[in-house]
């Protein structure tokens, strides 16, 4: 029976979640699974449709950016079968083979599709495209990619001087480079990894430190040859490249799972297992934080699973205290800021965010929007041009915060709400879906009298 405690309305346009703890407190409890890790999940799709042969994908995340990379792909040829969490069945069409759709492909609100799709794009030879995305999407800087792609050769125009979306790509032989990111960016190095795959010889992407390596794994598991040179944050493909279709297993995502180790951090009394969670060491500053904040987590049954590894992890409730989060840690939890900036709220102690740029131009300026809403309830954060100086140790009180239609800035305000006295009602909690459909059940199935 769902949770009183977390109630959904759908009003005019949108829905609204309300969280009411009782006045006696609550506990988060139980067992859970978290949806598939979206990185992996568009990866997957992308690889088996440009792959030769068939690629199966169990365990995918059936949020909305996962859905936009399979219809852009589908779009270009390849065929793709209803998505599920059991089994998708991807028959890829080969390396070099997307055709030119018929209409503009639409990447929704999803970054990831976009940025790495125009890789592949632009090295298809003799082919034109067109690409855009939502309004959120039409105002986040391509650039960064769109530059290093124009170094190889590629023939890209947007607005604002090829920067936004809508983008038009006439596909050309390109030619290998060697890119020298000024920032670690998994979106940048996977675009020209991928850019790469037709060009003959070597495409190098090295980083100021180190970012995620999701595409690294994958491609070589599908047959791409690579280089990889951990010192210098370098990674080279070798083409032109051979992808043969695999069988792919997502593990959960541990982005998505750190809204429950915050959740069973702060609100006292709770245990809860999270099981089948990615803990891929590019994506573990989450864990790394929690465990300078005091947090009890443990990691259970370690394994690997296609590649990547993969546990069960316990989190028990405890005091958290205040900690300095910048530098490299930056880049292998840039997603998960806003919920941690959650956890810094009940912490002791001021929590200092920095060289945390990057979160601006997300799906909305995270930085202001989570310290906006927070402060809206209660708590003293303060805004740098970088980052957040977060001071703990004050009680929230529930009241009406807004989502921004950024999925991560919903679910963060959820927790926050179940440690907050009186009812808070976050608007625009629709927003979850794009990378959590199940979040709201989750959330009703885990809260205890």
């Amino acid at each position: 029976m769902p949770s009183p405690i977390v109630t959904l309305h759908d009003a005019i346009a949108q829905q609204n979640l309300s969280i009411s703890p009782p006045p006696s407190g609550l506990s988060v409890g139980g067992k859970i699974a978290v949806p598939g890790d979206k990185s992996i999940s568009h990866r997957a799709l992308m690889l088996g449709a440009i792959a030769s042969g068939e690629t199966t994908i169990e365990g995918l995340l059936l949020g909305e950016d996962p859905r936009s990379t399979a219809s852009c792909f589908q779009a270009m040829g390849a065929e793709i079968s209803p998505l599920n969490t059991e089994k998708v069945i991807v028959k890829g069409i080969g390396l070099g083979n997307l055709q030119e759709p018929q209409d503009v492909l639409n990447a929704g609100n999803s970054g990831t599709t976009i940025r790495l799709m125009l890789g592949l794009l632009a090295s298809h030879r003799d082919r034109f495209f067109t690409v855009t995305g939502d309004s959120s999407l039409r105002s986040r800087p391509m650039s960064r990619v769109i530059k290093p792609l124009q170094q190889m050769g590629a023939q890209i125009w947007g607005r604002k001087d090829n920067s936004l979306a809508p983008l038009a790509v006439r596909g050309q032989q390109l030619k290998p480079s060697h890119y020298h990111s000024p920032i670690a960016s998994a979106q940048v190095k996977s675009c020209l990894l991928l850019a790469g795959l037709m060009t003959e010889g070597k495409t190098t992407v090295t980083e100021p430190s180190l970012s995620r390596d999701h595409s690294e794994r994958m491609l070589q598991a599908f047959g791409a040859q690579l280089e990889i040179d951990p010192e210098t944050h370098s990674v080279t493909v070798i083409g032109p490249a051979t992808l043969q279709g695999q069988r792919v297993i997502v593990p959960g995502d541990l982005s998505s799972a750190a809204f429950w180790l915050v959740a069973a951090s702060i609100v006292p009394g709770s245990e809860l297992l999270i099981e089948n969670v990615g803990i891929n060491p590019t994506r573990t500053g989450i864990l790394e934080v929690l465990e300078m904040m005091g947090a009890d987590i443990r990691l259970e049954n370690k394994r690997a699973v296609t590649g990547e590894p993969v546990a069960d992890l316990r989190v028990r409730s405890r005091q958290l205290k205040a900690c300095t989060i910048e530098g490299n840690l930056i880049p292998r939890l840039i997603d998960e800021i806003p919920i941690l900036a959650v956890a810094a709220v009940f912490a002791r102690g001021t929590t200092i965010i920095r060289d945390a740029a990057e979160l601006r131009v997300k799906e909305s300026d995270r930085l202001a929007a989570i310290a906006t809403e927070l402060n809206r309830m209660g708590a003293r954060i303060t805004e740098l041009p970088d980052g957040l100086e977060i001071t703990g140790g004050t009680p929230l009180e529930g009241t009406e915060v807004d989502s921004y239609t950024d999925h991560r800035i919903a679910m963060s305000l959820a927790i926050a709400a179940l440690n907050a006295q009186g009812t808070t009602t976050i608007h625009r909690a629709e927003a979850a879906a794009i990378s959590y459909p199940e979040f709201v059940s989750t959330l009703q199935a885990v809260c205890r009298n």
